[in-house]
């Protein structure tokens, strides 16, 4: 049985405490994102050392491997998401399957950033995230993980209001799209401690 696509809206974790790992966006200060980020990160990468992470529980849920390589993309798609967000120059992140390109603030009709779509379950298929290896896994998740926890760092205070939108509509500002990134990378470690 293959994995069953992911096509749930998660948006809504930015107004109330996911009921699946408890993440609560709302209560999460800005300021703690890039070290909880950091945290989280190192709590699947030793994940990764256990001789079952590449084993998945059952057919239809992601091994510990898995896991982990969506969140070391998820991490790379939100530095980049995050300079977007931020106005300042973002560099793709040559995710396999991801298009980097949107609308900068200079295209977009109303000047707010529109984020092209990513295609999760396609990067996964496309980067054969089952047959990674877990060391190299676990070294680039934990360098993803410090890059955009510094992206996240980089950004002041007063720039942590600028719009972005998604492609569906959903709108952020560089402070909840860092709550939202951060409910991502702690879920995806829920999922895996169960």
């Amino acid at each position: 049985m293959p994995i069953v696509p992911d096509v749930k809206n998660w948006t809504g974790v930015l107004e109330r405490s996911c009921p699946e790992c408890g993440f609560d966006a709302a209560a999460t200060p800005y300021d703690t994102i890039p070290g909880l980020a950091r945290e989280y990160a190192r709590r699947l990468t030793a994940r990764l050392a256990l001789p079952d992470a590449v084993t998945r529980p059952d057919e239809g849920t992601w091994s510990a491997l898995e896991y982990a390589a969506h969140v070391r993309d998820v991490c790379r798609i939100f530095g980049y998401r995050t300079a977007v967000a931020a106005r300042v120059d973002a560099v793709d992140p040559r995710v396999p399957a991801f298009d980097a390109q949107g609308l900068d603030a200079a295209e977009a009709a109303d000047g707010v950033p529109v984020f092209s779509n990513w295609d999760q379950d396609e990067t996964a298929i496309a980067d054969r995230y089952s047959e990674q290896d877990p060391a190299i896994v676990a070294a680039e998740l934990a360098e993803a993980a410090d890059k955009v926890a510094r992206a996240l760092e980089s950004v002041p205070a007063s720039d942590r209001g600028f719009q972005v939108r998604r492609s569906d509509g959903s709108t952020f500002t560089v402070e909840t799209l860092g709550g939202y990134f951060l409910h991502d990378v702690i879920h995806h470690v829920h999922d895996v401690r169960g």
